[in-house]
């Protein structure tokens, strides 16, 4: 399940799309548009400049902005960053889990195909659609 971290971000990335022949946004205009709490946001932005997607700037004429062009973000790499892993198994997760069951696992292709899916389906979706399609 997608969190609300990883949805608002979405909608923080939108709205920066959506403004951003303004400069940098100051966040309690993305906070007031969206209706999300600006403490909230001040997280997810955090997250978002540590990731390199968005920039930010202090003072006055500050705020935030995205570091390229929406269509060059895909939904995948946002919600990955908020989220982690998008896999459905706790196997396909990461280097980290062992599994002893892996080798004889009947349904373990089966997540794979899942997860691809939605790797593919997210992946290719780009911020730029999002907004298309409003």
């Amino acid at each position: 399940m997608i969190s609300t971290k990883g949805r608002y971000a979405l909608r923080l990335m939108i709205d920066l799309a959506e403004n951003e022949d303004k400069g940098y946004i100051p966040l309690k205009d993305i906070a007031a548009r969206q209706g999300i709490s600006k403490k909230y946001l001040e997280i997810i932005v955090h997250e978002l400049v540590s990731g390199g997607l968005l920039t930010g700037a202090s003072g006055k004429g500050g705020g935030y902005r995205l570091c390229r062009k929406c269509g060059d973000y895909s939904v995948g790499e946002i919600l990955e960053l908020m989220e982690g892993t998008l896999s459905s198994v706790a196997c396909l997760a990461g280097k980290d889990y062992s599994c002893e069951r892996k080798k004889s696992c009947r349904t373990l292709p089966m997540w794979k195909e899942f997860d691809k899916t939605v790797h593919d389906f997210f992946y290719n979706r780009k911020l730029s659609s999002l907004i298309d399609n409003s």
